[in-house]
């Protein structure tokens, strides 16, 4: 296992311990809102849906639980709340592996169609992405595919290259492997010693990054160039023996594509929820909350809530379809201040227990659509996370901080001081159904067990932690910071109606 460290330089101080023992409970503070009630009438493009048919022919899916909390619903005040439980998941402990069995059969379907000569020549993987020619072997075919090794004769493996701060990793080194592939996984400042040790059980090779997330981000990107498979590569043949490919889940300019294949895949998680509520007796829900890293899964609710479509909740354009609340830590909400300046912005990022949600940067990608269909964030302090962890389990949905997130950000918005207004924002009244994602078990995260990469809490926030910060784009100079607020889609598009927000 490799090190890497921004300033040559081991920042070993523990974190000071809380500065609120009753944290769970604190008022939100002014920067640690936004709401904009229009975006729930936004139209957005439709979405492929192949990917829930590639999911269900695996020979280990089964669609995860929706588990309804009466108690959580009497405690909120509304009518119904259901918990999707991600906490096994392909037989990984997280959500994520939807994303990554997509993309890197997707990735190999396509160099294998153009090995084997195809008519019709696939679309080229991104520009960026880092892919030699020559054929994989591995995995060309339908959406229906079996995951299983490359078969005698196949070419030399590929390796993809991914960052991440702990589900995203594991899901494409555990996906990588049953396809007789390799990994390379970059890791971020923070992730819990056993969420890396579980990364090297999957047989990925791993660099572990002194530094936060986006700087992984870019070590990830730089490796795929220095390969020299990708833009940027330096003097040489411009080839090697293994291809190489960048299979990561936030999305740039340039380097869209294969993001964008794995929203794709998390796209099954909701398509799941929605005959679970049938099942259930419940039509849509009112709201959806959302755990937010970079906004990919994010991404993912807005196009299937907000997409035209015969399904429950979907087709806002024709009337209003459910809130959708997105919720960040406090010491990394990158997507709530993007929404509050109206433009894609950086952050300097903390410590904190929800260590798959420290992100920076919202993914160029996600960006657009977030900005038009989210109908509020929320930022939670690590208090109400860890309390919300406590609670899940006592429940019997075993989740860790990132999943319990969702709950925590729905108690921040639906209780306490200024609770009637957030109420009215999201449009919910005393029979409203909710929707909690729970996008990991505790497994995923033993922070779930000592709330901190140190063992304790790291300090909670005030209002000032979403102070915005110059960070550059996690792939290199910044460029794309300051993105003007129309939106990509085409004129008409962009919702009408204020924000209501601090600076409205």
């Amino acid at each position: 296992m490799n090190e890497i460290f921004p300033s040559g330089a081991i920042n070993t101080e523990a974190p000071p311990a809380p500065a609120h023992p009753d944290g769970a409970r604190r008022p939100l503070g002014p920067g640690s809102w936004y709401a904009r009630p229009a975006a729930r009438y936004w139209t957005a493009p439709p979405a492929p849906t192949a990917a829930h048919a590639f999911h269900a022919a695996l020979p280990d899916y089964a669609p995860t639980r929706l588990v309804e909390l009466p108690s959580l619903a009497a405690e909120l005040g509304v009518g119904r709340v259901f918990v999707k439980d991600e906490s096994s998941r392909l037989g990984l402990p997280a959500f994520k592996a939807l994303g990554a069995s997509w993309a890197l059969h997707r990735v190999l379907a396509e160099r294998g169609d153009a090995a084997a000569g195809a008519t019709g020549a696939p679309e080229p993987v991104d520009a960026g992405a880092g892919v030699a020619a020559g054929p994989a072997g591995a995995a060309a075919g339908s959406a229906g595919m079996a995951i299983g090794p490359a078969g005698a004769g196949a070419a030399e493996p590929v390796t993809f290259v991914t960052a991440t701060d702990g589900n995203h990793g594991r899901a494409v080194a555990r996906i990588a492997r049953l396809l007789g592939q390799r990994a390379h996984v970059f890791v971020s400042r923070g992730v819990h010693p056993e969420a890396v040790a579980a990364i090297e059980g999957e047989g990925a090779r791993v660099t572990r990054v002194a530094g936060p997330y986006d700087l992984a981000v870019r070590e990830a990107a730089r490796a795929v160039e220095d390969a020299g498979v990708g833009p940027g590569a330096g003097s040489g043949s411009g080839r090697q023996a293994s291809p190489t490919v960048l299979v990561q889940d936030s999305g740039r300019p340039g380097y869209e594509r294969i993001p964008g294949w794995i929203v794709e895949g998390y796209a099954t998680l909701f398509t799941e929820i929605d005959a679970q509520l049938a099942a259930a007796g419940d039509g849509a829900p009112d709201l959806v909350a959302v755990p937010v890293g970079v906004g990919s899964l994010a991404q993912a609710a807005v196009t299937h809530y907000r997409a035209p479509g015969p399904g429950p909740g979907t087709g806002a354009g024709a009337g209003a379809g459910p809130a959708l609340l997105a919720v960040e830590p406090e010491a990394a909400a990158c997507v709530l201040e993007s929404l509050r300046r109206g433009a894609r912005v950086g952050v300097a990022t903390g410590d904190t227990a929800m260590a798959g949600l420290n992100c920076g940067t919202p993914s160029s990608l996600a960006w657009p659509a977030l900005r038009a269909g989210l109908d509020a964030a929320v930022a939670v302090s690590e208090a109400r996370a860890a309390r919300a962890v406590r609670d899940l389990a006592a429940l019997g949905v075993p989740s860790g901080p990132c999943g319990a997130a969702s709950l925590a950000g729905v108690r921040a918005a639906l209780t306490g001081d200024g609770a009637a207004d957030r109420r009215a924002a999201l449009g919910l009244g005393p029979t409203a159904t909710l929707v909690l994602l729970s996008t990991e078990g505790p497994a995923a995260n033993p922070h779930g067990q000592d709330t901190s990469a140190h063992g304790r809490s790291p300090e909670p926030r005030g209002s000032d932690a979403n102070a915005y910060s110059q960070t550059p784009d996690p792939y290199g100079p910044d460029t794309h910071q300051h993105e003007p607020a129309t939106h990509p889609y085409g004129p008409g598009s962009t919702p009408q109606g204020p924000a209501t927000h601090p600076e409205a």
